[in-house]
């Protein structure tokens, strides 16, 4: 087991260093110029372009830039915003909070509701049941994100005046304490409410045609032939084997949490992670952009890394030789 996480480690690793190299070199050779943003386009000062140019280190070529970003990463600084002269780590922790909150509510909330309704499916395959939430999971995991949003605050929001239209907090009313928590959390039920609907026919796909093979197996067949009960038939050994890809899914979906869901932070104003680099992208701002696709990187290594060696306890068979 060390071995096998030690060079899953180094493979990562690498896979962070090429990463960051692509977007990095990507996001410069896109077109658009962060300094000519920032000098204004009625009547820029040249001088003031060129002295920004060499301030930030952007008049020198793109490899140079690179070599420098890796040693300012390898003293723990990933450089200040273009826009806002902020620290990007700085920015980048102020964003992690709201991000986990919308995100990683939803997608345990996605993972836990369509995997059971999935199994239950499976066990009752060809019923009405079953036809009935295929049919609802076909609708919803065709409605884009985006437009189920805007429905909500269309509905929930604007005619009902149920929950607030954008934002995390009620920033009049000043809450403190329990209020601020439940402020927050009536700002996260229509995002989460989206998020929720278009996420969980994924995984209900999954679970259901997952626990169907595994029950046309040959040996659940003998079993079944041999007396043994139905529920430990399926608790012992098709749930078991059923729940890998499910695993798997999860452990994909969590590692691009931090990443955010970018239409849906931008639909309902979340202040997260995925409106940060949606504004960085628009406004071109590299470090920012670059600190992103970094901490992503590693990120999604660290869970992949996690969910191998989940696989080892799940499913005894696997071994890391």
């Amino acid at each position: 087991m060390k071995r096998y996480i030690g060079k899953r480690a180094l493979s990562g690793l690498l896979v962070v260093l090429l990463s960051v190299c692509f977007n990095f070199t990507l996001i410069r050779l896109a077109p658009g110029d962060p300094i000519r943003i920032m000098a204004g386009t009625d009547n820029p000062n040249e001088e003031m372009i060129e002295a920004l140019q060499q301030k930030y280190g952007l008049d020198k070529s793109i490899p140079e830039q690179f070599v420098m970003f890796l040693g300012n990463v390898a003293k723990g600084d990933l450089g200040y915003s273009y826009i806002s002269d902020e620290s990007v780590i700085k920015l980048i922790g102020e964003k992690i909070g709201p991000t986990l909150a919308l995100s990683l509510t939803a997608v345990l909330l996605s993972v836990t509701i369509g995997t059971l309704i999935g199994i239950y499916a499976a066990r009752k395959n060809g019923s009405k049941f079953d036809q009935f939430v295929c049919s609802i999971s076909y609708v919803f995991d065709a409605t884009p994100g985006f437009w189920l949003g805007l429905m909500m605050i269309l509905i929930f929001a604007s005619t009902l005046k149920w929950f607030p239209t954008s934002g995390m907090v009620n920033l009049r009313a000043n809450y403190k304490g329990f209020a601020y928590f439940t402020d927050v959390c009536r700002h996260l039920v229509l995002p989460i409410t989206t998020m929720v609907l278009t996420q969980t026919p994924y995984y209900f796909r999954i679970a259901r045609s997952s626990v169907l093979q595994v029950m046309s197996e040959d040996f659940i067949t003998t079993f079944k032939a041999t007396g043994m009960k139905e529920s430990r038939i399926f608790n012992k050994y098709v749930l078991r084997n059923a729940i890998l890809p499910t695993v798997t899914v999860l452990g994909m979906s969590l590692a691009f949490l931090l990443s955010g869901s970018v239409l849906i932070e931008t639909v309902f104003a979340w202040p997260g992670m995925g409106r940060l680099m949606f504004s960085s992208i628009s406004k071109r701002d590299y470090p920012v952009l670059t600190g992103i696709y970094l901490v992503t990187s590693v990120v999604i290594c660290i869970a992949m890394i996690l969910v191998d060696i989940l696989y080892g306890f799940i499913d005894p068979r696997i071994r890391y030789d």
